[in-house]
Order: structure tokens, then sequence, then C-alpha cells
């Protein structure tokens, strides 16, 4: 019998799916992705599926003057959660899980660029997707913008600079601000692209490119090893039978 199939909402080439694409290959799922980058008008059906992966982008979460589809994006998450589908957001697709939720997305103080530390609170030491989390865990970052936790929602991980690194909604929506899905041929790509070289060229320290080009061959075998045991984890969680949810009206 066939696996059930996963929308992926993707924003810019440069941030695919990463080493979640051959995981979910591998397991029998087939994906489709929708590019809202080639046709900002795209509005695609949730029948048929049984998971949406929301991937990472450049752009803020606000900036729906520029990117109509962001506002398609938040309602179509809103409905995928309230159907009981499985929802993963990474990044950006975390923070529109969080407005589709009722949360907030504002910048921080500072931004998070690079390998720095998260901390599972005692709801993510509890959870069955991040029982692989160790409580004070290094990952892969790229972020300016904060979440404040949508009502009903549990804050599964936090760090000095963001209040919410990771959060769960129900049984089967995940959100997270960093970035399992990375490999170090992806870091590279992404330390070269113009407009990221820009973001560098204003950080220093900890968020240079020479630093995290330095960073991560020590780091970046253990963040795969940790990607592939969430998300299969996360995957598990699809055998849960779905139960509709009534988000609160807006």
């Amino acid at each position: 019998m066939a696996r059930p199939k996963i929308l992926v909402f993707q924003h810019v080439p440069y941030e695919p799916l990463g080493t979640l694409d051959p995981l979910l290959r591998e397991l029998g799922f087939r994906i489709r992705y929708v590019n809202f980058g080639r046709d900002s008008t795209l509005r695609p059906s949730l029948e048929g599926y049984a998971a949406v992966i929301v991937l990472g982008g450049p752009m803020n979460s606000d900036q729906i003057d520029s990117f109509p589809n962001l506002i398609t994006e938040v309602e179509i998450l809103r409905t995928a959660v309230e159907k009981g589908l499985s929802v993963l957001g990474i990044c950006l697709g975390a923070q529109l899980l969080a407005r589709a939720l009722g949360g907030t997305v504002s910048r921080n103080r500072l931004r998070e660029i690079g390998w720095h530390d998260v901390e599972l609170t005692a709801a993510g030491r509890d959870d069955p997707v991040f029982s692989a989390f160790a409580k004070q865990q290094s990952v892969f970052q790229w972020h300016e913008d904060g979440i404040g936790l949508p009502p009903g929602a549990v804050c599964l991980a936090r760090s000095t600079a963001s209040e919410v690194q990771a959060f769960r909604y129900g049984e089967h929506a995940y959100g997270l601000q960093f970035h399992l899905e990375v490999d170090a041929s992806l870091i590279e790509r992404w330390l070269t692209v113009p407009e990221n070289r820009r973001i560098l060229m204003d950080e220093g320290g900890h968020g240079t490119a020479e630093h995290i080009r330095r960073e991560t061959p020590a780091r970046v075998d253990d963040l795969q090893a940790l990607s592939r045991a969430t998300f299969s984890r996360w995957v598990e969680r699809f055998e849960l039978p779905p139960r509709r949810l009534t988000l609160p009206s807006r």
C-alpha cells in the first residue's frame, strides 16, 4: 500500500527539504513541492495529503504586500491543523504556523546565525518527537525574528535570544526555529547566497562565515544523526488518528 503524500511549501531554491527529502523518500512517502517563489498565486488543496511541511525563506512572515502567498500559507496551515493533519514548520514555516494559531512574530534583539545551543523545556524533555535531543543541544540557526507562543501551544525549546525555539500544538503540529535539515553542503550554499553574505557582513564573532565554516565539521555529523532521529519520530506521529481541532476565532 502506498504511503501518504506530503505537501511541501518552498519559498526559495536554496532552502529545500535538505536531509528530510531522502529520509521521506526512503520511508516511501510521495512529495509534492509547491514553489511559491515561482508563483505566489498558487493555492494548493490539502485533499489527499497526510502532512504539510513549510520551509524557511529570507522574507519576514508579515511581508504580505511583497509576498501575498504568506496569507495563503497561514490560511492553509490553519485548515491543516483543524483537520488534524501532521504539520511541520521550519524557521519561516514555524513563524507562519505560529501566526495561523494566533501567536505573534516580532524582531528579536539579536540574530541567531550559525551554531547555537537550544535548551529543552520540561515539556520538550517529555515530548515524543524531541526525545533524541540532549537537554542542551547545539543546532544550526538562521533567523532574526522570534515567536510569541500561540494560545494552547506548548514550548519545547528556548535559547538566550529566543524564548520559543520550538513548539507543539496538539499532537500533530510542530514549529522549529532552527534548521535540523541542513548538511555541510547546504550550509556552504547558504554562506554564498548574496543576500545572506550581506547579512553576514553585519555580523561579528559567532555569526561570521569564517566562524561557521570552522565550527561546521565538528558539529554537522551529530546534527544529521539528530535530524534523522527527530524527523523519524515526527513521521511516527502520522500513525496517530487525526483529531479535528477547533482553533479560536480570529
